[in-house]
């Protein structure tokens, strides 16, 4: 008898609980998630305002138009918000209490991109992202077709760049030609060449001690280019615009055009058949003044002389000249 009246009691006691759990689920569900109770955390460490509070609870209300809590699809309001091309990741759950929860970590773009005539931000992690229509973050402008197989390392050296007070104060912007990757300076209108995105310390602390060492005692409108990407040696550019760079250039432009012609001459010199060589065509002791080999005969042709006709004696035998050019 006292097992059946235990099993009894046991079957009421979750009998009652699964109706005050339905009852309270029920109750539960029927409740309307307001504005009060939604929170929107927003975890990233940088600042930025691609979206809003405002927007994700615009979202919220479209996905749940009835605004109870039993109608909402948190996994599906979940992907969605993820699913926004600023959102780096989104976790939403709800309280007992009912208040919907939703932790949102936003892209931060580290660079912004100019390619094709299309601007986009990249992120950290190497994710492309379009700008916006209401908000613009300050961050290096790229130019040039740079691969999304770059991405990251562009970003490392954006990065990089951002945390040192020397580079920070003297490149503002980056730009590709071809293969090679170039700095743009704030100071006059050189930049500077690094080639790839290897050995970026090594090239802009080379850089660093020719400003400290050279540049500083220098116009900086002198340069058009500062170029790093050699190893061990760094090399120049004259600014052709640069007043003071005139009596250089055009010494170099004459060292140039001296070099040039050396070698025209020399070939010209070496054209013409050595005298020594000429004397040597042998000629008929009876041929004619015209029978005569002329010297500007081509090369490797024999001249034949004109035979003088005798009454008595044979012609004599045909000379072969001979003219060697080397």
């Amino acid at each position: 008898m006292k097992n059946k009246y235990r099993i009894l009691k046991i079957v009421i006691t979750v009998i009652i609980l699964g109706f005050l759990l339905s009852f309270s689920l029920k109750r539960f569900s029927g409740q309307k998630i307001t504005d009060n109770k939604i929170s929107v955390k927003m975890n990233e460490k940088t600042p930025v305002y691609f979206i809003d509070e405002k927007d994700i609870k615009e979202i919220v209300k479209k996905e749940n138009p009835s605004g109870k809590v039993g109608d909402l699809n948190i996994p599906v309001l979940e992907k969605k918000i993820n699913a926004l091309p600023a959102v780096d990741s989104a976790n939403v759950y709800l309280n007992l209490n009912g208040k919907l929860n939703l932790d949102i970590k936003q892209r931060v773009p580290v660079f912004r991109l100019n390619k094709n005539g299309k601007d986009f931000y990249v992120d950290a992690k190497g994710i492309e992202f379009p700008i916006s229509k209401t908000y613009s973050h300050p961050c290096m402008l790229v130019t040039g077709d740079v691969k999304p197989a770059e991405y990251e390392k562009l970003a490392e050296l954006v990065e990089k760049i951002d945390k040192d007070d020397f580079s920070k104060k003297y490149f503002i912007g980056i730009s590709k030609d071809k293969d090679d990757y170039n700095l743009l300076t704030s100071e006059g209108n050189y930049k500077v060449e690094i080639g790839d995105l290897d050995n970026i310390e090594f090239k802009v602390k080379g850089f660093k001690e020719f400003v400290e060492k050279y540049l500083v005692f220098q116009d900086p409108q002198k340069y058009s280019m500062v170029s790093v990407k050699y190893q061990n040696q760094i090399v120049t550019t004259l600014n052709p615009y640069f007043k003071e760079n005139d009596s250089i250039l055009k010494a170099g432009h004459k060292e140039l055009a001296a070099t040039a012609s050396a070698p025209a001459m020399v070939r010209k010199a070496e054209a013409k058949p050595k005298p020594a060589e000429v004397k040597k065509t042998v000629t008929p002791k009876k041929a004619t003044s015209s029978s005569k080999p002329k010297e500007n005969i081509k090369p490797k042709t024999a001249s034949k002389p004109k035979e003088t006709k005798t009454s008595d004696k044979k012609p004599a035998a045909k000379p072969k000249a001979k003219i060697k050019i080397e």
